[in-house]
């Protein structure tokens, strides 16, 4: 994990769901890491945030005009239109990371083995996403969430990201977590209020990884 503690005002004072988690990524990056991937990247903030702590980082997102706006606000950043899960980028990446970006994606497990195949041997995938509610624990924390939404929301100034939205998220915690861990052996689970989770997976060095789905 990296020492540095990288101060994030390139977009200040910009917040919402997606950008209060960025600090999960970035505190999951490997010190040697040098290239990073952002799935989904949209406008464009996360991939902005790790060009602070890496030169080689790449944007991909299957909406050109948001690419364009991206470009436009932020330098130094290779912004790739397309489907991660067809483009042939003829390499991997150290870091692979997503924001509310899986649940968009039509077959949560070949996402996930899609996006462990991108990340590069002793490199890290790190997916923070969004999912459904099935279970007492789950709305508890989804009440929790709301009143640290209500409290964020006043202090800081919420910007709308132009993201389409999906609403409620196809997969349930459970679900996402019971694939992870077949598809991704070792993967790090994390739940939060204000209705995300986190997955962290180290790729390991050598073996045959992710599983064959």
């Amino acid at each position: 994990m990296r020492d540095d503690n990288p101060v994030m005002t390139h977009y200040a004072p910009r917040w919402n769901h997606n950008i209060h988690f960025h600090r999960v990524v970035l505190d999951a990056i490997p010190g040697d890491a040098v290239s990073a991937l952002d799935v989904g990247t949209g406008d464009g903030l996360l991939a902005a945030d790790l060009r602070t702590v890496m030169t080689d980082v790449t944007g991909v997102d299957i909406d050109a005009q948001v690419l364009a706006r991206a470009e436009a606000e932020h330098s130094g950043i290779a912004w790739v239109k397309g489907d991660v899960m067809s483009l042939d980028f003829g390499r991997s990446f150290d870091v692979v990371a997503s924001v509310a970006t899986i649940h968009h994606l039509p077959n949560l497990a070949a996402a996930l083995v899609r996006l462990a195949d991108l990340t590069s041997p002793g490199g890290v995938l790190v997916i923070v996403g969004l999912a459904r509610a099935d279970s007492l624990g789950d709305h508890l924390q989804g009440l929790v969430g709301a009143m640290q939404h209500q409290w964020h929301s006043r202090t800081k100034k919420f910007w709308e990201h132009s993201a389409p939205t999906v609403w409620p998220p196809p997969q349930t915690y459970r679900e996402i977590r019971d694939c992870a861990a077949e598809v991704l052996p070792g993967a790090a689970w994390r739940r939060f209020p204000m209705w995300r989770y986190a997955l962290i997976w180290h790729k390991p060095i050598e073996g045959d990884f992710p599983a064959t789905h």
